[in-house]
C-alpha cells in the first residue's frame, strides 16, 4: 500500500512534466525549430493507440481468453504496412483542403455536407464516450489499488464530489485546454500536444517493459520457467492455445477483431487527429509504417508472461487480471516499481484524453455549434465583430463537457464491463466510418445520399446490437431486451438479430452493423444522383494525386467583392491573420498590393479553405455564399471546369515539355561549343607544333646555305659536311610533311589501305632485315624470339604495318645505349590473335609520362638525352593498329628500359573479313 498524497503528488508531478515538455515543444515551434518534424517523433504520437486499455485490459484478456489479445494488436500492425498508401492519400487530402477531422472529411468528401458533419460528430461523440470512461475507470482502479492495502476491497465509490475520478476528468480537461485550444486554426499543428505525447509513449513502454522483466526474471526463473509452470497447470494450459482446449478455433471472431483493430487504428479520431492534422511531412510514413508496428511488439511481448505469472502467484479468481501490473509489484513489496507502472499507465490515459478531447471537440465546435449559430441574427453573415474568442471559448467548454460525459458513463456503466470491452464498444462505433471515408477516395459514384443511408443505418445497428445489451448488463435496461427481443420478438433478439447465433456479440455487431452500412452506401449511390457540387468534390479527393496546386480546377462561378471576404477572414481568423493571408496570397500572384488581388474563382475558394480550418468545412462554405453571388452549378458546368482544367494541365504539361526539350538543346549547344573551342585549341596546338617541327630544319638549312654562299674560300671538306647537314635536315623536312599528310588522311578517313592476308612473321622478319644495317653500324643488338613454325594470317595493309615494325625499331634504336644497346622482338601467337613487342634496354620512361608518347609530337626524347625525330610516328602507328582492330600500349619502369607491344586480332568469320575491307576501301 501506498499513501494516497505520495500518489497524487507523483501524478501531480508527472503531469507538470508533461507541461514543460509541451511548453518547450511550443517554445521551440515559436522560434521556428519544430522538434516534432522527425519521423522518430511521428511515430511515437502514432503510439497513443495504446491506451489504459493496452496498458491494463489487454492483461485482464489475457488472464481470461490467452493469445486472444493479439489481434487488438495485429490490426494496427497490418494496417500499417500493408495500408499506409491510404493513410498518405488521407494526409494529402487533408493538407489540401484543410480539413481538420473525420467530421469535415467526410462532410468535404461530399458535398461539404452540413448534416453529414452534425451525424459523423453525434456518431463519434457517442462512440467515443465509452472509450473515455474506459480511460477514468483505469486511473481511478489503478489508484484505488495502490492506496488500498492488498487484499482488501476496494472502497465503494462514493458521491460524486467525494469521487477522485471526477477531479481526475478536470485536471485532464484543464491540461487539455491549456495545449489543445490555444490556437484558433486547427491546421496550425499542436507542437507541444504532440511532443509531449511521444514523451508519454517512451514512458508507458519503458513502465510496461520494466514491469514485465520483474515478472519474468524477478518473481519466476526467466521465460522458460515461467511457461513450464503454466503447462504443468490444467487450468492455465488452455490460455497458451489458440483453440481453447477442447473447443474449435473460433476464425469468424478472430477475423473480427483484426478487422476492427485495423480500421479502428485509422479511423478514431485521435489517430486521425496525430496521423494526419498533426503530421509534418509525407514522407514520414516511410519509417513510420515500422517504427509504430515494431512499438506495438515491445508494449505486448510481456502481456501473456504478466497474465500467466498474475494467475499462477494469486490463483484464478483471487485479484483482479486487469491490475496485475500493479498487484504482483505491490505483493512482493516493489511499491516503487508499482508507483512507476501507474504512472505509465497513467500515461496511456492521459495521451488518449488529451487527443481524442481535442478532436472532438473540433467537431463539436465546426459541426454542431457554429452551423446553428450562424443561423442566427447575432452571429450570422450581417453581424460584424471578432469572433476568434467565442470559436475557443466553444472549443474549452466542448473538451470539459466530453470529459464529463465520459465519467457519466463510467458512474453509469463502466463498472458493469472489464476495460477492453469497454473499448471494443468504441471500436465497433468508429467502423461505421470505414464506407464513406474509403468510398469517398477512391469511388467517384459514392454521394452523400449513400453516406447519409449506410451511417444512419449502421450507427442505428450499433447501438441496438452493442450499446444496448451494454447498458442492460450495467442495470440500467430491462434485461427481456436481451433474452426475448424487442416486443418480445424473439428474430429481434440484440444478439442474435434476424436469427443469426453462433457469433459472440461484439462479432455479431459488427457483422450487422457494416453489412447495413456498405450495403445502404452501395445502392443508394448507384440509385441516386448526386448533385454538382458532390461530383465535384468526388473529382478533387479520388484524383488528388494526379493534380498540382495550379492545376487543380475551382468548380464556382458567381461574382465577390475582395472587401467582403476579407472582412469574413477577419472575423473568423482575426485582423492579424487575415493580414498575412491576404499578403502572403497577394506575394503568390505577383501583386505589391492585396487591393490588387482580383476577387474570382480561386480568391473565393482561397477565403473558404482557410475559414475550413477554423469553423469547418461545411460552415465555411455557408459564410462565403452568404457574402458572394454565387451561381448555382449543374453537372455539365462541372464537367465544363474539369475539361478547362484537364485543358490548362495539358497545357501545362506541354509547356513543361518543351521546357525541358528547350534546356536539353541548350545543354547540347553549349557542350558543341566546348566541343569546337577544344577543337579550335587542338588546331592551334597542332599548327604550332607543325611550324615549331618545320622551322627547325628549315632555320638549319637557311644558316648552312648561308654560310656556304658567303664563304667562298671554304674548304672542300667542310663545304661537304654542310652539304651534308642540308642533304639530311631537307630529308627530314620531307619526313615530316609526308608524315602530317599521312596523319590527316588517317583521320580523315582518307588514307588508302590494301588489306590481304599477312603473315605477321613474315612482315617482322622483313623489318629486321631491313633495319639490321644501321644496328650494326651502332654496335646495337637486335634479336627475334618466338618464331613458330605457322602463324595464321591476320587481315591487314603489310605495307602499314611494315610502317609501325620499322617505327618501333629505330625508336628503339635511338634511345638505347651506344654502343651496347640490346633490343628484342616478341612474337606471341592464340587463337584470338598475334602480339608483337619491342624491348630495349634504354633508360625508360616514368609510368606518369608513359602515355604522352603517344601524342602528335611528343617524342620520347623529350625523356631523355638524346630527342630525335619528328613526334608523329608512335601516334600514327598506333591509329594503324586500332583501325584493324587491335591495340597499342607502353610498359617501362626508369632503369629497366621501354617495351612497346601491339595486338591484332585474328578476323574467323566472313562478315568480319567483308566489313573490314569495305572501311579500308
Amino acid at each position: 500500500m501506498i499513501s494516497s498524497s505520495l500518489v497524487i503528488a507523483v501524478s501531480f508531478l508527472y503531469l507538470l512534466v508533461l507541461f514543460a515538455v509541451a511548453w518547450f515543444g511550443d517554445k521551440r515551434a515559436a522560434e521556428g525549430r519544430s522538434i516534432i518534424a522527425s519521423p522518430w517523433v511521428y511515430a511515437l504520437s502514432m503510439a497513443v493507440y495504446c491506451t489504459a486499455w493496452t496498458y491494463f485490459g489487454s492483461v485482464g484478456r489475457a488472464a481470461n481468453t490467452g493469445l486472444w489479445f493479439l489481434p487488438i494488436y495485429l490490426g494496427p500492425m497490418l494496417a500499417m504496412i500493408l495500408a499506409w498508401i491510404v493513410l498518405r492519400k488521407m494526409i494529402r487530402i487533408a493538407k489540401t483542403y484543410r480539413i481538420t477531422s473525420i467530421a469535415d472529411f467526410i462532410a468535404s468528401r461530399y458535398g461539404k455536407s452540413r448534416s453529414l458533419a452534425s451525424l459523423v460528430t453525434l456518431i463519434t461523440i457517442v462512440g467515443i464516450l465509452p472509450y473515455i470512461a474506459l480511460q477514468l475507470k483505469a486511473i481511478s482502479s489503478g489508484y484505488a489499488m495502490l492506496t488500498t492495502p492488498l487484499g482488501e476491497p476496494r472502497q465503494e465509490i462514493g458521491l460524486w464530489l467525494g469521487d477522485s475520478t471526477l477531479y481526475i476528468a478536470l485536471a485532464l480537461a484543464g491540461f487539455t485546454i491549456i495545449f489543445g485550444t490555444r490556437h484558433l486554426d486547427s491546421t496550425e499543428r499542436h507542437e507541444g500536444m504532440v511532443a509531449a505525447i511521444a514523451f508519454e509513449s517512451i514512458v508507458k513502454l519503458v513502465a510496461f517493459l520494466a514491469v514485465g522483466l520483474f515478472v519474468v526474471y524477478g518473481v519466476f526463473n526467466g521465460m522458460g520457467d515461467l511457461f513450464a509452470q503454466a503447462l504443468a497447470n490444467d487450468q492455465l494450459k488452455p490460455l497458451l492455445m489458440l483453440g481453447q482446449g477442447t473447443q474449435e478455433f473460433a476464425y469468424p471472431q478472430w477475423f473480427a477483431l483484426i478487422i476492427l483493430a485495423m480500421l479502428s487504428v485509422i479511423f478514431l479520431p485521435r489517430q486521425f487527429q496525430v496521423m494526419v492534422v498533426e503530421n509534418v511531412d509525407e514522407r514520414h510514413l516511410k519509417r513510420a509504417s515500422w517504427v509504430f508496428p515494431l512499438y506495438l511488439l515491445l508494449i505486448n511481448i510481456f502481456v501473456l508472461p504478466i497474465a500467466l505469472g498474475g494467475l499462477l502467484f494469486f490463483g484464478q479468481g483471487a485479484a483482479d487480471p486487469d491490475y496485475f501490473v500493479l498487484s504482483l509489484p505491490l505483493a512482493h513489496g516493489y511499491e516503487w516499481l508499482a508507483l512507476f507502472v501507474f504512472v505509465g499507465g497513467l500515461s496511456a490515459a492521459t495521451g488518449m484524453v488529451i487527443v481524442e478531447a481535442i478532436a472532438v471537440s473540433t467537431m463539436v465546435c465546426n459541426d454542431l455549434v457554429m452551423p446553428f449559430l450562424l443561423r442566427t441574427e447575432r452571429f450570422g453573415s450581417r453581424a460584424s465583430g471578432d469572433l476568434t474568442g467565442l470559436l475557443l471559448m466553444i472549443r474549452r467548454v466542448a473538451i470539459l463537457g466530453i470529459l464529463l460525459l465520459g465519467y457519466l458513463y463510467f458512474r453509469v456503466a463502466g463498472e458493469a464491463y472489464a476495460l477492453v470491452s469497454i473499448g471494443l464498444i468504441s471500436f465497433a462505433a468508429v467502423a461505421q466510418f470505414a464506407p464513406a471515408m474509403l468510398g469517398g477516395m477512391y469511388w467517384k459514384v459514392g454521394n452523400r445520399q449513400g453516406a447519409l443511408a449506410g451511417l444512419l443505418l449502421g450507427f442505428a445497428l450499433w447501438i441496438y446490437t452493442l450499446l444496448l445489451p451494454s447498458l442492460v448488463k450495467s442495470g440500467w435496461l430491462d434485461a427481456g431486451l436481451v433474452t426475448d427481443g424487442l416486443l418480445g420478438l424473439a428474430w429481434l433478439k440484440p444478439e442474435q438479430l434476424f436469427g443469426l447465433q453462433g457469433l459472440d456479440n461484439l462479432t455479431h455487431a459488427l457483422f450487422w452493423s457494416l453489412f447495413a452500412n456498405i450495403s445502404a452506401y452501395v445502392l443508394v449511390s448507384l440509385w441516386t444522383r448526386p448533385e454538382a457540387r458532390e461530383a465535384s468534390q468526388a473529382l478533387l479527393f479520388v484524383d488528388v494525386f494526379e493534380r498540382t496546386a495550379s492545376t487543380h480546377p475551382v468548380f464556382w462561378q458567381g461574382r465577390a467583392k475582395l472587401s467582403d471576404l476579407r472582412n469574413l477572414t477577419e472575423r473568423f481568423l482575426g485582423v492579424d491573420k487575415a493580414e498575412r493571408l491576404f499578403t502572403e496570397y497577394a506575394r503568390r500572384l505577383g501583386l505589391a498590393q492585396t487591393k490588387d488581388i482580383p476577387a474570382n474563382a480561386q480568391l473565393v475558394q482561397y477565403v473558404e479553405t482557410q475559414l475550413a480550418g477554423a469553423i469547418g468545412t461545411g460552415s465555411a462554405r455557408m459564410m462565403v455564399a452568404s457574402v458572394v453571388e454565387e451561381e448555382q452549378l449543374d453537372l455539365d458546368d462541372v464537367m465544363r471546369i474539369l475539361e478547362e482544367a484537364s485543358q490548362l494541365r495539358a497545357y501545362s504539361k506541354a509547356l513543361e515539355e518543351k521546357s525541358l526539350s528547350l534546356e536539353k538543346a541548350t545543354s547540347e549547344l553549349r557542350a558543341a561549343n566546348e566541343q569546337l573551342k577544344s577543337l579550335d585549341k587542338l588546331k592551334d596546338d597542332f599548327m604550332s607544333s607543325v611550324t615549331h617541327e618545320l622551322r627547325t630544319p628549315l632555320t638549319s638549312i637557311r644558316a648552312f646555305t648561308e654560310m656556304m654562299l658567303d664563304d667562298d674560300e671554304m674548304d672542300l671538306e667542310q663545304r661537304r659536311q654542310f652539304l651534308e647537314i642540308v642533304v639530311g635536315e631537307a630529308e627530314r623536312l620531307g619526313r615530316l610533311v609526308n608524315q602530317v599528310l599521312d596523319m590527316a588522311k588517317i583521320e580523315a578517313g582518307h588514307a588508302e589501305w590494301h588489306n590481304s592476308d599477312v603473315d605477321i612473321q613474315s612482315v617482322v622478319k622483313q623489318a629486321i632485315n631491313s633495319i639490321s644495317g644501321m644496328y650494326l653500324e651502332n654496335g646495337l643488338s637486335l634479336n627475334l624470339h618466338g618464331e613458330h613454325e605457322e602463324i595464321a594470317p591476320i587481315r591487314a595493309d603489310p605495307d602499314r604495318l611494315m610502317q609501325v615494325m620499322l617505327n618501333l625499331l629505330s625508336n628503339a634504336a635511338k634511345f638505347v645505349p651506344h654502343p651496347g644497346g640490346i633490343v628484342d622482338v616478341y612474337i606471341t601467337d592464340t587463337t584470338e590473335g598475334v602480339t608483337v613487342g619491342v624491348q630495349d634496354n634504354g633508360k625508360g620512361i616514368a609510368s606518369n609520362e608513359q602515355e604522352q608518347v603517344f601524342e602528335k609530337f611528343r617524342q620520347a626524347g623529350e625523356f631523355s638525352d638524346r630527342p630525335q625525330g619528328t613526334g608523329l610516328g608512335l601516334p600514327i602507328s598506333r591509329q594503324i593498329v586500332e583501325h584493324f582492330g587491335g591495340r597499342m600500349w607502353l610498359e617501362s619502369e626508369l632503369g629497366a628500359g621501354a617495351r612497346f607491344s601491339f595486338f591484332l586480332p585474328r578476323l574467323k568469320d566472313a562478315q568480319q573479313l567483308e566489313r573490314t575491307e569495305e572501311e579500308s576501301a
